[in-house]
């Protein structure tokens, strides 16, 4: 009864103040600031684990008894005895053998003969030397000309080179001798015995002497020096002297190039220029060149590029005056895709030497009383594409725009009846250098196609188009060249190969001098050249490690067509003959 009134007066107590408090609900309690000064940061403690040996008091746990191993040897005899083991054999493939020698000669239609000889000796491990010979000639008669056109050209090379550990120097010399004819006759004009009192022959010669040195991990690179002297069996002659040098300086991560050289050309012919009715005064000429090619080279991954300017200073010696050239040197490629598509251009400029003996290199039916000047080259600005299209397929292609200054062009020399020099070159039967401004566009294709290891195949051609000062064509310079080339290794012994050429129309004029008459007076008459194709073919068979024969084929076609014109060419040429290999 006590403990009921005591719970009873507990109760009315807790209801009395759950009351009150709703009655007080719209009394303001209050705010409080908690302020945080450390992030929660829980743990987890470690968790009771269960030993997992407990350790057991009972006393019915069995114990472990103690075994002892006891092992009885028995000694057995072995009479095995392991065969030792052999290196497996690779068959090797017997090297090549080597030769330091070599002469071919051979011979055929018509009456033409040729012959070669080679040879490289190692004096020590450091140095060595080599002597080529090279001769070509030809006396067989083309029909329908009137003078002789045999031809004859032999050169002879020697070297000495060394090797030491930082650089390395040599040293050549050559000569050589060239004979022609001025054969090329206007058709029609005299009779044979004018023809008969002609003497059309021409002897050319020349020597030189050449050194070089090139030096590794220095700031100088290079240098090199040339001297050359050319002349001919009627009393011209000419000397031509060329140095060069290199100096190359790191920077950074790029190279700093610094090239320079210095040129020079003079001679003296002893005839007038063929235009001249009277022969009363030779032509003499000398021509200095001083240059300087300052370049930086970069080379990042993909991207290769040249930046640089030649620096040049001409000067005409025989009339005392001088021009300073300035000329742009840039040229860059970058890859576009790997090796598939490497586009790359330039623009390069340059105060390029003329000379006789270049002349007579390109054309050797000119007449020795010619104007040697140089060409002021401005700029020849191209851009091309180029790549590995496939594993076997390469191609090229370029286009280009080209400003020359005094660019020259071969014509014909006029008819001059009121000569009687030496020589018979004034019959409209050779060629003078005449010299034009020429601006020209060109586009060269060229694909390479590598079938296999035996078989190689490759073809390009280039478009031109002039556009002249003088509003005259470009005298004997052809709107369209192409070639195609072949090689094939036919087994071991037997090997074959073939190139062909075409050459489009070109343009030249023919002109007769009239005496007290202005040259741009005389009587002219145009002549187109027809474009022309030469194909040539040659088969070998190695009969031995030394010994093979061949045949050469020249002009298949049997085509007399004139590369120069009033020159016609000797038609279908067959050679055959043998080339021995040897140590000398």
């Amino acid at each position: 009864m006590y403990k009921s009134i005591k719970i009873s007066i507990a109760l009315l107590f807790f209801l009395a103040q759950v009351v009150g408090a709703q009655d007080d609900k719209t009394e303001d309690i209050g705010t409080e600031t908690v302020t945080v000064t450390k992030a929660y940061t829980p743990t987890v403690s470690d968790a009771f684990k269960i030993k997992s040996m407990p350790n057991l008091n009972d006393s019915i746990v069995l114990q472990k008894k103690k075994i002892e191993y006891n092992i009885f040897s028995v000694p057995v005899a072995s009479t095995f005895t392991p065969s030792k083991g052999t290196a497996s054999r690779v068959e090797k493939i017997p090297p090549p053998v080597l030769f330091n020698s070599f002469a071919s000669a051979g011979g055929g239609n018509p009456a033409n003969i040729m012959a070669q000889f080679y040879t490289s000796h190692e004096i020590d491990r450091e140095s060595n030397y080599t002597i080529a010979l090279d001769h070509n000639s030809s006396r067989g008669d083309i029909d329908g000309l009137q003078l002789d056109n045999i031809f004859s050209n032999t050169n002879l090379d020697a070297s000495f080179k060394k090797r030491d550990r930082d650089l390395d120097w040599g040293a050549d010399i050559g000569v050589k001798h060239q004979l022609y004819n001025w054969y090329g006759l206007p058709e029609g004009v005299y009779d044979q015995a004018t023809a008969d009192g002609i003497d059309e022959r021409q002897n050319y010669f020349m020597a030189e002497a050449a050194g070089h040195i090139n030096v590794d991990d220095s700031f100088f690179k290079r240098a090199d020096l040339k001297y050359r002297r050319f002349w001919d069996v009627v009393g011209s002659g000419e000397n031509r002297a060329i140095f060069n040098t290199g100096f190359e300086f790191p920077v950074n991560e790029e190279f700093f190039d610094i090239k320079a050289n210095v040129d020079y050309v003079g001679g003296a012919f002893e005839n007038a220029n063929v235009n001249n009715a009277n022969n009363d005064a030779g032509i003499t000429y000398g021509n200095l060149q001083v240059g300087i090619n300052p370049s930086l080279t970069m080379l990042r991954d993909d991207l290769s590029l040249n930046l640089g300017v030649n620096l040049v200073y001409g000067m005409d010696l025989e009339n005392s005056e001088g021009n300073f050239y300035i000329y742009p040197a840039v040229i860059a490629s970058y890859r576009l895709l790997e090796e598939a598509v490497i586009a790359y251009g330039g623009v390069v400029g340059e105060l390029r030497q003329n000379s006789y003996y270049d002349f007579v290199d390109e054309n050797p039916f000119v007449s020795p009383t010619l104007n040697i000047a140089p060409t002021d080259s401005q700029y020849n600005a191209y851009v091309g594409l180029k790549g590995q299209l496939l594993p076997n397929l390469s191609y090229n292609i370029k286009g280009s725009y080209t400003a020359e200054n005094n660019s020259p062009l071969f014509k014909l020399n006029p008819q001059n009846n009121f000569r009687d020099d030496e020589k018979g070159y004034y019959f409209g039967n050779s060629f003078e250098v005449f010299y034009d401004d020429i601006k020209t566009i060109g586009i060269f294709g060229e694909l390479n196609i590598d079938v296999n290891r035996n078989f190689t195949l490759g073809i390009n051609a280039e478009v031109y188009d002039y556009n002249t000062e003088t509003d005259n064509p470009a005298w004997n310079l052809p709107n369209l060249t192409g070639s195609l080339f072949m090689d094939y290794q036919i087994g071991e012994k037997w090997y074959m190969g073939a190139n062909l050429f075409f050459v489009g129309e070109r343009e030249d004029f023919s002109t007769v001098v009239v005496q007290n008459v202005p040259q741009s007076e005389f009587p002219a008459t145009l002549i187109t050249l027809d474009s022309y194709f030469d194909a040539n073919a040659h088969v070998g068979h190695r009969l031995n490690n030394q010994l093979s024969i061949f045949v050469k084929a020249a002009n298949i076609a049997n085509n007399n067509y004139q590369r120069w014109a009033n020159y016609p060419v000797q038609g279908l040429q067959v050679l055959a003959g043998a080339t021995y290999k040897f140590d000398f």
